[in-house]
């Protein structure tokens, strides 16, 4: 009654057998591809964690760099001015984990709190009455006076660059292991569970537990087995590429630490540009805003204070090119598994499976 490892002489199996060797199988062959897929996997797991964490340490870095503008040039409004500047820098961290946002909203949400506070601390730095309505009048005003010229767009442009490629980087990577992880449950069908019983276990039946099969064998079972994982070579090579792509970018002219350690200056340019159009800006504010209340005998801000630009900027840029090493050393060794689903059958059949040194294999019917 053996539907697999049918016989003419004498067998020592049974259906039941038979059955147990199809589980073992589908085991065996889940094992062996995850243990494949293990060092594919490990990189890229690898590589997202030390992305995150790099990516975290500038963000806090960069961070810290533009609050301690505030805290060096324009103390009087240090203090209000935190909480816009982490909202920012949150925006863009979610921004890069995949968010449903855009580098443009977050950035001009900024300077739309940022107004307030330049126009009434340091532009008429006498004003008493900043109610909430008087607030959101400046907010709504910004758009339309563009106090900050054309620095908020300089922001924009340039973190758009730099963020767009780590946040494709970042998405890439996660599919990366999606695919991997989809793989190596891919079910075996019925037939294939039987070609491989056939194959591997169908000579203990005739008591040859110590023949393996031949390896032309071996390549056609896995090959019919793997089809549908290997159809994914195209793609994984496309896939490969796209990783190439996005890290020279990175690496390249949108290089991220340098978009980010710039924020601090472009946000300076851009106060100083509002302070020295003061006397415009009140006049349009007044007319579309009211006048708020003053306190007496404090003058008017004309006194700019310009910001000395930090030299712990190129400290950081060497501290990150580890970041860029790590990038290379990655796309180096993915490079190397373009051809992972291509070849996916042949390392199957490699190693202890088969035979290769031997003029006799099982050839499926018989020892050869």
């Amino acid at each position: 009654d053996l539907q697999i490892c049918q016989h003419r002489g004498p067998t020592c199996c049974t259906k039941k057998m038979e059955e147990s060797y199809q589980a073992a199988v589908r085991r065996e062959r889940t094992q062996s591809i995850q243990t494949l897929n293990f060092e594919l996997k490990y990189m890229i797991v690898g590589h997202i964690t030390a992305f995150q964490e790099a990516f975290e340490s500038l963000l806090r870095f960069a961070e810290n760099h533009t609050s301690s503008l505030f805290e060096t040039a324009y103390r009087p409004m240090a203090k209000e001015a935190a909480e816009p500047v982490k909202e920012l820098f949150t925006d863009i961290s979610l921004y890069i984990l995949g968010a449903e946002t855009t580098v443009e909203s977050a950035v001009l949400r900024f300077f739309d709190s940022l107004f307030p506070l330049v126009y009434s601390r340091l532009i008429n730095p006498g004003i008493t009455d900043l109610s909430e309505d008087y607030t959101e009048c400046l907010r709504l005003t910004r758009q339309d006076i563009n106090p900050f010229g054309h620095y908020s767009k300089n922001v924009v442009t340039e973190l758009s660059k730099s963020l767009w490629a780590s946040r494709m980087l970042s998405q890439a990577l996660s599919l990366g292991i999606e695919v991997i992880n989809t793989t190596e449950h891919a079910a075996l069908t019925k037939e294939c569970s039987k070609a491989l019983v056939k194959m591997q276990y169908c000579p203990h039946c005739q008591g040859l537990t110590l023949i393996r099969p031949c390896v032309g064998y071996c390549l056609n079972v896995m090959r019919g087995c793997l089809a549908s994982v290997s159809e994914l070579d195209a793609q994984w090579r496309e896939y490969i590429s796209t990783l190439e792509y996005l890290t020279n970018e990175m690496a390249a002219s949108h290089d991220l630490e340098i978009a980010l350690m710039g924020i601090r200056n472009s946000i300076n340019e851009a106060i100083l540009h509002a302070q020295l159009n003061g006397p415009q800006l009140s006049a349009t504010v007044d007319k579309v805003c009211g006048q708020p209340r003053q306190q007496e005998g404090i003058l008017s801000a004309d006194n700019i204070v310009p910001v000395k630009e930090v030299t712990e900027t190129q400290t950081f840029v060497m501290a990150h090119t580890s970041l860029n090493n790590k990038r290379r050393e990655f796309i180096n060794y993915m490079k190397r598994s373009r051809t992972f689903y291509a070849s996916i059958a042949e390392r199957l059949c490699d190693g202890d499976l088969v035979m290769r040194d031997s003029s006799t294999c099982w050839n499926g019917e018989d020892v050869v």
